[in-house]
């Protein structure tokens, strides 16, 4: 055929020649003279015109051949049907079609006049094997199942897509073989039928038209467009990878399709069963039409009683046919406002639940008047079950989410441990069902070696208590101020009796802050100062916009100034946030050495834990360079996180240092889960030494000095063991070269602490850099090995 693909292994011939010879057939056989005379007619007619049997190759031609071929297809097309009937002639996999129904017409017509029908998911390969294949079927005989179905995807007079599925009649086609054509084998057979996805042996099995296709295929088309639509749904709602705002484009054109309304929108409110309130989604793209631009409102102040015994109570539809006739009926209710602030005139309100537990509204909106009722309300049936399948999913994946995050932040089950954990939860759950007797047994894990660091804001209780000593003094002589400026208006006893109060608390505060000095501060005001501002704020202008602005100044909660305390406490919070993030981040790293423990916990500055051990892993083999390996990234990380803290330092509203420290235990011990506490502990009094070492490390002198060990600026490694020095030392000398660590190295000995004795400590300088990129990423032991070597 002219103008057909060719690469395409038939050469297509458009031929009616089968038809004829059914006609023929009849013509014998037929018993009605009415029927006869017509068929005879008919083929006397179709006989002037012998290329519809000899076969048509161009298909410009068809249109000669209009009439007679309508004719001649009369049985196959009854006019009686065609206004209802989706049906056209054609050629195997081409789009060609002809001699089409009125209907089909129509929805060409209506598609407009760019359109080009294409089948929907037939890529040229695919293309080219089904022809292989009908080859296979039609001449050899062999029954290959290759259908699927075939889909032409159409718009409407009105944009929407409609979608329809092809059935095919193949009764009328004959397949020949072209001088080219290569015989085929059941050994062939069986290599094909092996290899769908190498089109090149088809090709070579089937060159490029070596068969003679001669015929034509009848199409019925199905319109699927709301089965289609609901298909389209479920893939929506199960996709994970595209944007929300594409998921919600996606389910608006979804419900156009199924609604057949070209601008039809869709919203979702969710539901507080608890506070009887709806809420808007946390998800920014999606709209409530319920709330419009509120974040939450109260269930029964946004909709009327009966809305809300439709859709709470009886968890059924509730359609608004006009909007505006609703609206003067509830009084011009919020849901009604709402609706009309968006040019909504006609929707359906349907509730999601599920166990009769309602967990939001889905809404659908139309602009138009009674577009949307209770008739095509029902259409819903279909679709809600799986958008609540997909709800019930998706919040099932939120609450898991949540777990994970309590898991994550709020206790101390790291996930290298998990697996033990597992397999005793599974233990207890057989012990439950088999005789409803189950203890979770202790967790313990033997031979562990413990590392623990700390990085820490140098006199950090001092910056409090200047921020609270400068807040606090602030405050007096604001009120001071106040005061002064009311007694030059008035000239009364008790101006002068509070500004000496405030000038003798203003020189305490100045010579020391005790625990007692906010309270006796906060009685001040309590009881003295603030009855009298209120009598001040009504003296004068002047004065009332002192009070106000002093008023301004005040945390409602306590009645305090707490500006230094907030620059205090929020450089704090953002250190802390900070240092856990990249110690967070430097892990991940960590755990690829050697699966581990670790726990990190913030107070005025960031702490860390770290056990490892064959113990604590699925029977994965231990040695101890995998410690080293540890102890070396960790005095890595800690120069890196000195360096983070001064980096952001940059942007925060008061200056703090650090000091920081490595505390080194030489021996291994136990450690065990305390329930009661649901944490990690050191297990046995001989290894609660290490305990004790941990919480008074940090205040422990150098020996004959009142100085201590920590030290802003500088890394304080503490030991007990000579090899734990020479360890160390090698770790430093590596961290020089690759300038971490500045020249400044001392060996320390520590004053005894309470219980501990014989503590040593190598002290040496953090080297810091503006830039955060600034650090060799390659530290590891087997480099610290060969820098050595």
């Amino acid at each position: 055929m002219k103008n057909q693909i060719q690469d395409f292994p038939l050469d297509i011939k458009i031929s009616f020649h089968k038809i004829i010879e059914e006609y023929k057939l009849q013509l014998d056989e037929e018993q009605s003279s009415i029927s006869k005379e017509y068929m005879a007619k008919v083929l006397e007619y179709v006989s002037s015109f012998p290329k519809l049997e000899e076969g048509i190759e161009d298909p410009n031609d068809l249109s000669k051949f209009k009439d007679v071929i309508k004719i001649l297809l009369d049985e196959l097309f009854p006019k009686i049907l065609s206004k209802n009937e989706i049906k056209a002639a054609t050629v195997p996999f081409h789009n060609l079609i002809f001699n089409t129904s009125k209907r089909f017409k129509k929805i060409l017509d209506n598609a407009g006049e760019g359109f080009e029908l294409s089948m929907r998911n037939l890529n040229e390969d695919m293309f080219y094997i089904y022809g292989c294949i009908l080859i296979l079927n039609h001449h050899y005989n062999y029954k290959i199942d290759f259908s699927r179905p075939l889909y032409y995807d159409i718009p409407d007079e009105t944009g929407i897509l409609k979608h329809y599925r092809l059935a095919l009649n193949a009764d009328f086609i004959d397949i020949e073989k072209g001088k080219n054509a290569v015989e085929i084998t059941e050994d062939d057979v069986d290599l094909l039928i092996q290899n769908i996805e190498d089109v090149a042996f088809w090709k070579k099995k089937f060159p490029p038209l070596s068969w003679i296709f001669k015929g034509f295929i009848i199409i019925n088309l199905t319109d699927v467009t709301v089965d289609d639509a609901i298909s389209d749904l479920k893939t929506t709602l199960l996709h994970k990878e595209s944007s929300n705002e594409e998921e919600l484009l996606k389910f608006e054109e979804i419900f156009q399709s199924i609604y057949r309304i070209p601008d039809i929108r869709v919203g979702f409110t969710m539901f507080n069963k608890n506070r009887m309130v709806f809420e808007r989604m946390d998800n920014q793209d999606s709209f409530s039409f319920i709330l419009n631009d509120k974040q939450e409102s109260n269930c029964k102040e946004s909709i009327c009683s009966k809305t809300f015994k439709k859709l709470i109570e009886e968890q059924t539809y509730f359609t608004i046919t006009n909007v505006e006739r609703y609206a003067k009926e509830t009084g011009n209710n919020l849901l009604s406002q709402n609706l009309l602030k968006n040019n909504v005139m006609s929707c359906i309100l349907a509730p999601i639940a599920v166990e009769n537990e309602l967990w939001g509204i889905l809404e659908i909106v139309s602009y138009r008047k009674n577009e949307l009722n209770s008739i095509n309300a029902i259409k819903l049936d279909d679709i809600l079950p799986y958008i609540v399948t997909a709800i019930e999913r998706n919040r099932s994946e939120f609450e898991n989410k949540v777990k994970a995050v309590i898991q994550s932040e709020c206790t101390a089950i790291h996930p290298s441990v998990l697996w033990i954990f597992d397999r005793e939860a599974k233990q207890f759950i057989k012990d439950l069902n088999k005789d409803g007797l189950a203890s979770f047994k202790d967790i313990a894990f033997k031979d562990v070696y413990p590392l623990y660091g700390q990085i820490d804001i140098v006199g950090s209780s001092d910056a409090r208590n200047n921020a609270i000593q400068n807040d606090l003094m602030h405050q007096l002589e604001e009120i001071e101020h106040i005061i002064d400026m009311a007694y030059q208006i008035e000239n009364m006893p008790i101006y002068d009796q509070v500004r000496f109060r405030i000038t003798d608390f203003k020189e305490d505060l100045q010579d020391t802050l005790n625990a007692s000095s906010e309270q006796r501060v906060f009685n001040l005001l309590q009881k003295e100062v603030n009855p009298l501002m209120e009598h001040l704020s009504s003296q004068s202008k002047e004065l009332k916009k002192l009070v106000e602005k002093y008023q301004k100044q005040l945390n409602p909660e306590t009645g305090i100034i707490y500006n230094h305390r907030q620059n205090y406490d929020d450089t704090v919070q953002r250190i802390n946030r900070t240092m856990a993030r990249l110690l967070d981040k430097k892990q991940v790293e960590a755990q690829k050495i050697y699966p581990h423990y670790f726990e990190r916990y913030k107070t005025d500055g960031v702490d860390h834990n770290i056990y490892i051990g064959a113990s604590l892993t699925n029977n994965k083999p231990f040695n101890e360079v995998y410690l080293y390996n540890l102890r070396l990234w960790q005095l890595a990380t800690m120069c890196e996180m000195e360096n983070k803290f001064y980096q952001l330092q940059k942007n925060t509203p008061i200056q703090l240092d650090a000091a920081s420290l490595i505390l080194v235990f030489n021996s291994t011990l136990s450690i065990r889960y305390r329930m009661d506490e649901k944490k990690f502990d050191v297990d046995g009094t001989y290894n609660a030494r290490y305990e004790i070492i941990k919480k008074r490390i940090d205040k422990a002198f150098i020996k004959n000095t009142e100085e201590r060990i920590t030290q802003k600026g500088k890394i304080s490694i503490v030991y007990s063991q000579s090899s734990d020095e020479r360890e160390y030392l090698r770790y430093i000398k590596y961290l020089q070269i690759k300038q971490y660590l500045g020249d400044e190295v001392e060996l320390l000995e520590l004053e005894d602490v309470q219980g501990v004795i014989g503590l040593k400590a190598i002290r040496v300088n953090v080297l810091y850099h503006p830039d955060e990129n600034a650090f060799d990423k390659a530290i590891t032991y087997e480099g610290l090995m060969d820098y050595l070597r």
